[in-house]
């Protein structure tokens, strides 16, 4: 590691290994709550959590939890947005011994229960009105409890009441339970908690098929809070104000949002409903945000903004921004710096190794299209796609493997899976990508979604890097299609800016100035928006299910 290329471009103060002292993800809100007790946690809508509330309240709940029958190593289903109480049950199940295993609350009833099922969950701790959805599933599922949770509720009256009203719920459900007064704090029970005891049973975006859950253990997302907070080399602990915007119960918020947050005793300023634009400039101006991790059609999205452009938004107080999730166009990445002043840094990570392994350095150089420099102690190397282990000089193109203290144990309950991922000792990402002379990364593409075109290689990011330099195109995604007669062929999908009109012909004509001919798109289909993740993944097996018709 110490002759690896990418330290010589690290940040002055960004060291390239560091000590991991044995801590289990809660004991970072325990060491806030000690060191800045008064300091507020949480703000959302009009509440306000401090840090010493916040460590006394999931300490509480916890204890509750356990005397409700919560053991050690069962998972609990968590299907709640951004907000206090989705801090609030993640630190109380960990503490507890349990595992956390957060589900998107707008997935529909069989993916909720595929998820549960899969898991193991035994417990539920979700929005007050996806209670009825869980009623419809409950029966085909092996949960033993349910803990609804109202956002209109304080955290303080959740615990202090009950967590269920229950004269609107069917008279006489044993199954519903309420948390009461009489818990208290046990302090023992922590202390049951090893790191490398299980935290997270994290599931993919399912963008690759069927979600699988990736096991993170307490060290690992322990690790990469370490990781990040020593990357982050410009922010004070104690100082800043962290806009969560992005779905905690995505591993990329939960960890470089939430954990990294609190480990700085941060405040934070949560965002349930990121679409909201006006609502979430108004935070940061209101809040005076310092740190914003997001992904690139949030910054997009503020660009556009015309408020914005305006200049009735001081969006100066922004000093750090991590994007992820998808790529992030050098002209997005400019403009949002521009309008700001903030150092808006590209970063990869993956489900698989909670949740970053790649980031462009804070203070130092920003390369265009680079996921930037390997964390400390992340190793990586670029492999043949022929036979899987060669080692390939800079800039050839090869899948991206990665070892480091944050990746995964494994799949749960998928022995083969976990054999085919790891390598001796390396993750196999199943990202094709290239590094250059001085250690940046690049990714190309997924291996997957490779297109082959009468025995050509095209990979899709490459056509969807030159659609979207077209004027007209807001947006545009490519991806191989069958047909019959052909063969696989280059089909794009662009979204188009508003007022434009641009017709199939143009955008096949502009490819053909900038790509070889098999690379050049031989359909164009114009729809109104790409089918995304929460997080802004591109879904790119549902644009082809619907592109294999003709």
């Amino acid at each position: 590691m110490s002759t690896q290329p990418w330290l010589n471009h690290y940040d002055p103060g960004v060291p390239p290994s560091l000590t991991y002292p044995p801590r289990r993800v809660f004991d970072f809100l325990d060491e806030a709550s000690r060191r800045y007790p008064e300091q507020t946690c949480a703000v959302f809508h009009d509440q306000i959590i401090t840090y010493a509330q916040m460590a006394a309240l999931t300490d509480r709940l916890a204890a509750g939890l356990r005397a409700r029958g919560l053991q050690k190593g069962q998972r609990v289903a968590l299907m709640l947005p951004n907000s206090p109480h989705f801090l609030l049950a993640y630190y109380a199940v960990l503490k507890a011994g349990g595992v956390v295993s957060a589900l998107n609350p707008n997935s529909p009833a069989p993916e909720t229960l595929h998820q549960i099922n899969d898991a193991g969950a035994a417990w539920w701790i979700g929005l007050y009105s996806l209670y009825p959805m869980l009623q419809s599933i409950r029966d085909q599922s092996g949960l033993q409890g349910c803990y609804p949770v109202s956002l209109e509720d304080d955290l303080p009256g959740w615990l202090d009441s009950i967590l269920v009203r229950r004269q609107s719920l069917p008279n006489g459900d044993a199954w519903l339970e309420s948390i009461v007064r009489t818990f208290r704090a046990d302090p023992a029970l922590s202390q049951q908690v090893s790191p490398d005891d299980p935290a997270i049973f994290q599931y993919s975006g399912g963008t690759t098929g069927t979600p699988k859950a990736a096991i993170g253990l307490h060290r690992n997302l322990a690790a990469n809070t370490l990781q990040f907070r020593h990357w982050l080399a410009g922010l004070q602990d104690g100082q800043e104000t962290v806009l969560l915007a992005i779905p905690l119960y995505h591993v990329y918020g939960m960890v470089v949002g939430m954990s990294v947050g609190v480990m700085l005793g941060a405040r934070l300023v949560l965002v349930d409903d990121p679409r909201n634009l006006p609502a979430l400039l108004e935070s940061i101006q209101t809040y005076q945000a310092s740190f914003y991790p997001g992904v690139p059609s949030m910054y997009a999205a503020i660009n556009r903004h015309p408020d914005v452009a305006a200049g009735k938004y001081e969006l100066h107080s922004i000093r750090a921004c991590i994007s992820g999730s998808a790529p992030l166009l050098a002209e997005v990445r400019e403009r949002f710096e521009a309008l700001t002043g903030a150092s808006l840094m590209e970063g990869y990570g993956l489900s698989e190794a909670p949740t970053a392994t790649h980031c462009n350095p804070m203070l130092g150089e920003k390369r265009a299209g680079s996921i930037g420099l390997p964390l400390p102690d992340v190793d990586c190397r670029i492999v043949s796609l022929e036979d899987g282990r060669s080692e390939l000089p800079p800039d050839q193109p090869g899948e991206l493997l990665i070892r480091g203290p944050q990746v995964m144990q494994g799949y749960h309950n998928q022995p083969a899976e976990t054999a085919q991922t790891f390598q001796d000792g390396w993750l196999r990402t199943g990202d094709i990508a290239r590094m250059d002379d001085d250690g940046y990364f690049y990714i190309i593409d997924r291996k997957k979604d490779l297109i082959k075109v009468s025995g050509f290689s095209v990979w899709p990011r490459e056509v969807e890097e030159v659609l979207a330099r077209h004027p007209g195109v807001l947006e545009a995604a490519a991806a191989g299609v069958p047909r019959p007669l052909r063969g696989e062929v280059v089909k794009a999908w662009v979204v188009l800016r508003p007022e434009m009109q641009v017709d199939a012909d143009e955008i096949i004509a502009w490819c053909r100035q900038e790509l070889v001919y098999y690379k050049v798109p031989a359909e164009v289909e114009f729809i109104d928006k790409l089918p995304r993740t929460p997080v802004g993944k591109l879904l790119r097996r549902e644009l082809v299910s619907h592109g294999t018709t003709k």
